[in-house]
């Protein structure tokens, strides 16, 4: 991500971190966001399920951020509680099947299926990043429920098209996804960019 980028309108954005694998994808995107925040002004709230730090600690092997504010889980008077504070999208990543169920069935039992729920019924933007293989009928039906609701899936599933390096290139095909779906700018390798070599 370069510094020349323009300066954009402000957004509104809330951040939800489950307890599924993946804890990678959220620290990505939130690395992303902190870039972007030098070159335009972003509201990012984060919201994390009762399992989810313990998984961000297991598998990053790092404390929880502390340069966003975090909200409780049970907190109903955060701001994307509600329709009113006009948040602009809400990401949930990674996001478990239990997470899914709830949200796709309407049941608002905590503070990120209710942020969900706002972000559905205001048609506004809800991205969801899936992580649980192999997938039931269950799962798929519940996914396709979402998907006809409004909300906008992107599965933590890596491209290879471009080579990736390590595991934060390989990482960065899902997070940019996100990204590009909330019409964020960032640099990055595109396909058809470089001619694929003809050997692999």
């Amino acid at each position: 991500m370069g510094s020349g980028l323009p300066h954009f309108n402000m957004k509104k954005i809330v951040i939800a971190i489950t307890g599924a694998s993946g804890s990678i994808y959220a620290a990505r995107l939130l690395d992303y966001l902190r870039e972007l925040r030098q070159v335009m002004t972003l509201e990012v709230s984060l919201v994390f399920s009762e399992n989810a730090p313990t998984v961000w600690e297991w598998e990053l092997n790092r404390p929880l951020p502390q340069d966003f504010p975090i909200y409780e889980l049970k907190d109903y008077f955060a701001p994307f509680a509600s329709g009113s504070a006009r948040y602009e999208a809400m990401i949930i990543i990674p996001c478990s099947m239990g997470t899914i169920g709830r949200i796709a069935t309407g049941i608002s039992d905590d503070l990120i299926t209710r942020a969900a729920d706002v972000m559905l019924k205001e048609r506004r933007r809800l991205v969801l990043v899936p992580r649980e293989t192999p997938l039931h009928a269950g799962h798929l039906e519940n996914l396709l429920r979402l998907v006809r609701l409004g909300a906008f899936l992107v599965p933590a599933m890596p491209a290879f098209y471009n080579r990736p390096k390590d595991i934060i290139e390989l990482v960065d095909t899902v997070v940019v996804r996100v990204l590009d779906l909330l019409e964020l700018p960032v640099s990055y390798q595109r396909w058809g960019l470089q001619s694929p070599s003809s050997s692999i």
